[in-house]
Order: structure tokens, then sequence, then C-alpha cells
């Protein structure tokens, strides 16, 4: 590794592959370095194995530490929204919530490796949480801001949308056309319609036509697990080859950044490790995409004679303000034969709830969509040990008639602040001796509230299709599990209430840059944040050139 660097940026994920690119094709030598391994996807991604039904692959360091404070209690009042499944019984048998895991790739491409390719942009309205309603931030700036930086995005992954979109103004179409909508999902959608609800086809980061050297989708559905073909749109194919292409782009991976140093005016440099060892990395401008987790956890452990308190910290509010997953799923069986293993995961949603006011009695918006994949209900072996009991050869019978016959249907809600929401610094240490980022999580009784409306409405939407009994849930209310995370290091317009700058600059600090989510001022009535972070860091790597 070279010891000096113009633009050093930690972490490959949507906000560090976006920025490294835009520097990049703009002519500047950027070098990002990756805590995690990199991962072939001709080689690690098994969907034509035999074992297929295995999750996304692990690899030594493609997980990062983290701690779970504990949960809150549970009360009765939640007792018929929690998780649970009618052959195993309930998830959590404790009287507290129950960690499930944040679920996270750290490698080169970030969690994009297993996301499912949704590409979303914020509802206007969630951009003035504050002044509309009382309730998080604003946003400091508008859509209009940050739609060209939406539409840049769109195009440089390759997104296929449909050819209206109701929810969000567009100053052009989708640069792909729509995925066709399997036939289980069309057997779904008209459960949505039965309600009087409307749903669109799914704004995806997969290529439904071939572009340059990555091949059209072929619907396998194995999103989740790693796209082999690399149809999907995944931060490594896209942003970080077109970013090295250029030859003014390195990409280090197995390269932890552990401390952010100063100089008391300006960031210094950053102090690194990797298998030869601990070394400072010198750097003209930083830009720190490590995630809501992990990005305040560098910032408090970079704690010096300057910032006492933690890097960037000023305000008191790095790793506050903390946002999760909210989310809930119900499964059933339908009568029909519907082969509702095949397809994409999500090639539908319904935004009729997204609006931050459209639950009545609510603040915080939702939107619904298929999850029979997300659910992990799309092999032989979920159905074996969740959707049919028994053993044997009346099992295997059984299992004939059952299988591809799932309809799982999913909710994914707002998460607003709420003071015990926050990350925090671990009395556990790393193998390097720094502390490792602890999750505080806390459900209000508006999260709640909005849950109950997801589950009713999820429930709903089954019957309206014609299924059976529900025989499966999971919601937040009861279990963590968090996918989408937020909110850690928020923007604003003053640095007595925020982190950053409206384009991820430190307020004190004016070479570094934060490009990730934890920048989100609220987290959207469940709209996938990979898009916006992206559109953040283009838009911030823009301004820190043109005002440097």
């Amino acid at each position: 590794m070279s010891a000096e660097h113009d633009f050093l940026v930690i972490g490959s994920g949507a906000g560090g592959g976006a920025a490294a690119w835009r520097l990049a094709t703009l002519g500047h030598r950027v070098t990002v370095i990756e805590a995690g391994p990199v991962f072939d996807p001709a080689l690690d991604y098994r969907l034509a194995d035999a074992d297929w039904e295995q999750p996304f692959p692990k690899k030594p360091g493609s997980t990062g530490p983290y701690d779970v404070a504990p949960l809150q209690p549970l009360t009765q009042e939640t007792a018929d929204i929690r998780s649970w499944n009618a052959q195993n019984g309930p998830y959590v048998t404790g009287d507290r919530r129950q960690s499930f895991g944040y679920h996270h790739v750290r490698g080169v491409g970030g969690s994009s490796l297993h996301f499912t390719g949704e590409a979303h942009r914020m509802h206007p309205r969630s951009l003035r949480m504050a002044s509309d309603f009382g309730v998080a931030a604003d946003w400091p700036m508008d859509y209009a801001a940050l739609e060209p930086y939406w539409s840049l995005a769109e195009a440089t992954v390759g997104v296929a949308g449909p050819d209206e979109d109701r929810r969000c103004p567009r100053s052009g179409p989708y640069p792909q056309t729509a995925h066709p909508l399997s036939y289980a999902s069309r057997v779904l959608a008209r459960g949505v319609e039965s309600l009087g609800a409307r749903w669109q086809q799914n704004a995806l980061a997969v290529l439904s036509s071939p572009t340059e050297d990555r091949p059209n989708c072929n619907h396998c559905g194995g999103c989740l697990r790693g796209c082999p073909l690399t149809d999907k749109g995944s931060i490594d194919v896209t942003y970080l080859r077109q970013a090295v292409a250029t030859g003014r782009c390195d990409v280090l991976p197995g390269v932890e950044a552990l401390q952010i140093q100063t100089d008391g005016q300006r960031v210094t440099g950053v102090l690194v490790a990797s298998r030869q060892g601990q070394q400072v990395l010198t750097a003209g401008v930083v830009i720190v995409a490590c995630g809501a987790i992990q990005t305040p956890r560098l910032l408090l452990n970079s704690a010096d004679a300057h910032s006492p308190d933690g890097l960037c910290n000023e305000s008191g509010q790095v790793g506050r303000n903390f946002m999760e997953t909210l989310l809930t799923t119900s499964s059933a069986l339908h009568p029909e034969r519907l082969g509702s293993h095949r397809g994409l995961p999500v090639d539908w949603v319904s935004w009729d709830w997204n609006a931050p006011d459209a639950i009545p009695g609510v603040i915080g918006g939702c939107r619904f969509g298929p999850a029979m994949a997300e659910s992990d209900l799309v092999g032989p072996v979920a159905y074996a040990t969740r959707v049919v009991p028994g053993w044997g050869r009346a099992h295997k019978r059984a299992m004939r008639e059952s299988f591809g016959r799932v309809l799982s249907i999913a909710g994914l809600g707002e998460s607003l602040p709420h003071p015990a929401s926050r990350i925090s610094l671990s009395d556990r240490t790393d193998p390097h001796g720094l502390p490792v980022p602890r999750i505080h999580s806390y459900l209000d009784d508006m999260a709640i509230a909005r849950l109950r409306f997801m589950t009713e409405t999820c429930r709903a939407i089954l019957s309206a299709a014609g299924c059976g009994p529900v025989f499966e849930e999971f919601s937040s209310v009861d279990a963590f599990s968090s996918t989408h995370v937020f909110g850690t290091c928020r923007m604003g317009r003053s640095p007595d209430d925020s982190v950053t700058d409206a384009y991820g600059r430190s307020h004190r600090w004016r070479n570094l840059m934060i490009a990730d989510a934890s920048l989100f001022p609220s987290s959207g009535g469940g709209e996938s944040p990979g898009l916006t972070i992206q559109a953040l860091a283009l838009r911030g790597v823009d301004h820190l050139l043109e005002t440097p």
C-alpha cells in the first residue's frame, strides 16, 4: 500500500463505491480500502450447486463486529402480532425483544452483494418530517436537488422500472423496462387490488436487457444469495468495476480502518490494519462510508485531544438517531400450484401507505410487496422445516403437494428516531483492542401501532388473494432483525444538531465527508436506501470538488 493518497475512501458499499466512481471518472486518483474480502460471483455464489439453499456465503472478515444491548420488555398488548410458526411455535420465547442480528456483508461491494436490487427514491414528503409532522428532522435539501443524482445512479447500475411512477416525480424514464411479474406475484397482487389498493412494478437494479458485458436477469430468484450472472447491479460489478477500469482507482480488500487522525485543523490520515500489520495512510480527503453502525464506531474510536468526545461529534449527535428496519411478514398456503419459488424476489410494490400520513392515526408510512424469497420460502428444505409437518412417506407426499404454493407478503415501515435508539461503544473490544459498536434499539408506541397496521394488512392481502390460514409471521415487534439501518451521523443545516452539512461534509473537519445511510435524517416509509445513498455520495463528491 502506498502511504500517501489524494482521496481515501473507507468502505466499498453503495456510498463508497459511488464516491470512488465519481472521483475516478472525473479524473482524480482515489483509493478505496475495504475491511472485508472480495467475492467472485462465478466462484463464491452457489445457486447452481446442490446446497444452493445455504444463505449468502461467509468468508473470514465478511461480517463486522457488533453487540446488541438488552432490548425492551414485551407487553401483552403485542401478543397477537409477534413472530411465530405453526410448526415450530413462537420465535421469541422470553419476555423481551430478541436480537436476530444486523444482516450485512462486509466485502467489496458491501451489502449490495446480498440485496434484492430494490432501487427507490424517497417520497418527497419524507424529506420534511420535522416541519410537517413534528418528528425526526428535515433533510437539508429538497427532492429537486437529489433528482438528477437519483437519475445518474439509476443509469449507472441499470435500474428497470415502470413506465409511470405515481409516487415520485421523474425527469425521464427508467433506463430499462420493468420486469414482468411471476405468476405467483400476480395472484398476490390481485389480493392488493381486492382491498382497493394499487400496486406497480418495482424499480430494481436488475437488468431486463443486456448491458455491456452483463446479461439480462433469468428470474431465478436467488438475489439474496449472490448473483453469479452479474445482472444484479451490486456495487462491485457496476461503480467499482467502472472506477477501476479508468486506471485511477485502487480497491484494497482486507484493509480495516482503525482510527482517523487529525492535526487539530484537518484530517491527516487513517490508521489501518491489514495482513502486513498496522500503517498510517495519509490523505488529502477522507470519505467515510462504513454504514450507520460502523461509521459512528470509527468516529467515536477516533477521539483525541482535539476531539475528546469522538471525531465530528461536536454536536453530540454521533451515534444518535439510530433508525432500523421495521418489518413484518405473513405467509400462507394457496390452494393452487403457483410455482412461487420462481421469479424476482420483490417484483411489485404497493406504495399506497408510503406517505408519512397515509396510515390512519399514525405518523410514518409503509409499503408492501411479495416476500417469498425474503422469507426464505423458495426451497424444499425451508418447506420441510417450516411449512410441512411430519416425517416419512406421508411427509414426502405432503411436500410434493405443497411445494410452490406458499405466498408471503412483507410490510416495511418508517423508523423514527428515539433517544433510546442509538449506537454506543461496547465494553467488548476487537482483536486490535478497540471497542466494538453496541446497538441500542427501542420501539415506541407509534412504531408498534405502525407494525400492527402492517401485520393486519399483510393478513388481509393473503386472505384476499385466496390463501388459507397464515402459518408463519415474523415481526420487528419482538425481533430486532435489521438489514437497513440509518441516521447515526445525520446531516443538517446547523452544526448544533447535526454531524455534517447538506453534502455530507463534517461541519468542523472540512476534508472529511460521510457517504452512507448514517446521514439520513429520516428513514422513509419503507424505501430501500441504496439508491439514495448513491445519490447523496455523488452529490457530495461534486460539491467537494467545486468547493475544496
